[in-house]
């Protein structure tokens, strides 16, 4: 989580929300990071998972990412969730729950929906507190500048 929250971190730079990730294989390698890069990139898509999912598939060689863990900074989306089952992601841990748009249990559970091909198994809440306050001070800045 250190190494995502990191990745967060860096996201600020382009204004884009903090969020990050790492890939990690089953040895606890980690093959691939991203940030959230939306503003950077002007890229809808560009979602710190989508992005690691992109760099792990890339240095493994293979889209199938079976036995890999994603460590991201915040509960994934909808679309992120659904980037995460058709990698074969075996594992997900995040930090922070997001009430308003989360798919891993909050407000859908994608990540572990049975009518799919596959299910991820979920740890969530892993330094929430940091993962939620880098979120919350970001926002809050968005808010003041925004008056």
């Amino acid at each position: 989580m250190r190494r995502a929250l990191a990745e967060a971190r860096a996201a600020l730079a382009t204004g884009d929300v903090p969020v990050g990730a790492v890939v990690l294989g089953p040895d606890g390698t980690g093959f691939g990071v991203g940030r959230n890069a939306r503003e950077a990139t002007a890229d809808p898509t560009a979602h710190a998972e989508v992005l690691a999912l992109r760099a792990a598939a890339k240095a493994l060689g293979t889209w199938r990412l079976e036995g890999c863990t994603l460590v991201v900074t915040l509960e994934p989306c909808t679309m992120c969730a659904g980037a995460l089952v058709l990698a074969r992601v075996s594992r997900l841990v995040f930090g922070a729950w997001d009430p308003k748009a989360g798919a891993a249990g909050s407000v859908r559970d994608v990540v572990r929906d049975g009518r799919l091909n596959h299910r991820i198994e979920v740890f969530g809440g892993v330094a929430e507190e940091e993962c939620a306050a880098l979120l919350h001070g970001f926002f809050a800045g968005q808010r003041a500048g925004a008056d």
